[in-house]
């Protein structure tokens, strides 16, 4: 880990679509949709969809069933390619590793941050962005920032292809009056949290009694959220290799399970994948999480810790199961996950990104 006086966010545009587009040239221009196996009858969800897609309200986790539905006649529904986006991406990241001065922590498919010590930081972003779209016909944008938090927040003026600098020197002028939702790591359910204590604005996150914060959220979270309405956060980029702490396996299912015999039968499949990827790793399993979406639309998750670290299938797809018993079984279910957590390797640190693998 090595402190940088600047953070650079780096975004690719549109990441999944370009990338189809680069494939299938006569898509340019056109409202391209990604999820699922492409089919829009189907039960799946849009991976990223177009910018000409997003004019008509269509955006990533919206069903594909209502993205059809607002889609205009010329859309193009296209399945996922896992495979494709991992080449593509780990060309964007090498190329940007190989930047003089730079150190580089992915933090996803698409996007990673960038540590610099150039005192041109709109230099560096520019020569990324080239160097980029001239290994991989990509464009994306950059964040600049003098922390994590404000490179990340950033990034969103600058799209697309574009590039805008956050510092504490402009933070309250810019996000001063935006809406909490806009800050990174704010979804709806904090929002409406916030809004109960009549904090609706970023300056009015920065300005809360941070004891009603942490009385909310937690002496963690709610320290947290007091200080990002100040637009403070981590300035360290972290070039370690990331390392998994789980992998998880889940599935939506085109007709709904019904018995519990049927949902048995798929948390024992779907447990023996995301272990069979815990094996090939070497790594133990301590704990085992469901994930289910009961029909229509209603998802919960839970888990429970192993009596002890294990190696063994058997006690894997046992505990997945045990969870399954307690399932509500007057309910449909639409949609399982079993996330398996592991022990990490000494000196490993355990990120909060699980690599999930989909049959959709």
């Amino acid at each position: 880990m090595t402190p940088v006086p600047w953070v650079l966010h780096v975004d690719m545009d549109q990441f999944i679509a370009a990338v189809e587009v680069l494939r299938r040239p006569e898509l340019a221009g056109k409202p391209v949709i990604v999820g699922g196996r492409g089919d829009r009858t189907e039960r799946a969800v849009v991976s990223t969809a177009s910018y000409e897609a997003r004019k008509f309200g269509i955006g990533s986790g919206m069903p594909l069933k209502i993205a059809a539905r607002k889609a205009p006649e010329d859309a193009v529904f296209l399945p996922v390619d896992h495979a494709a986006y991992e080449a593509a991406s780990e060309e964007v990241m090498s190329t940007l590793r190989g930047l003089p001065g730079v150190v580089l922590e992915v933090i996803g498919w698409d996007e990673c941050f960038l540590g610099v010590t150039s005192d041109d930081p709109e230099r560096v972003a520019r020569e990324a962005q080239a160097a980029v779209l001239e290994a991989t016909s990509l464009h994306c944008s950059v964040g600049i920032g003098d922390n994590k938090v404000r490179a990340k927040i950033a990034t969103e003026f600058g799209k697309p292809r574009g590039m805008f600098r956050l510092t504490a020197e402009n933070w309250f002028e810019v996000m001063g009056e935006k809406p909490t939702r806009d800050l990174w790591g704010v979804g709806p359910k904090v929002q409406k949290r916030l809004a109960d204590h009549g904090i609706e604005t970023v300056r009015q996150l920065a300005d809360a009694d941070r004891q009603e914060l942490v009385t909310e959220f937690g002496p963690k979270m709610g320290v947290w959220y007091h200080e990002l309405g100040s637009g403070l956060g981590p300035a360290v980029v972290d070039d370690t290799p990331w390392i998994a702490r789980s992998h998880s396996r889940e599935t939506t299912y085109q007709h709904n399970l019904t018995t519990p015999d049927e949902v048995e039968s798929a948390l024992r499949e779907l447990a023996a994948e995301a272990f069979a990827d815990c094996e090939a790793e070497g790594r133990a399993v301590t704990r085992v999480n469901l994930k289910v979406r009961y029909a229509p639309f209603i998802t919960k998750t839970f888990g429970r810790k192993l009596a002890e670290p294990t190696l063994d299938r058997d006690v894997v797809v046992a505990a997945a199961v045990a969870l399954g018993e307690t399932l509500d079984h007057e309910r449909e279910v639409r949609l399982l996950g079993v996330r398996a957590e592991m022990v990490m390797p000494e000196g490993g640190d355990p990120v909060e990104r699980t690599p999930v693998r989909g049959r959709i």
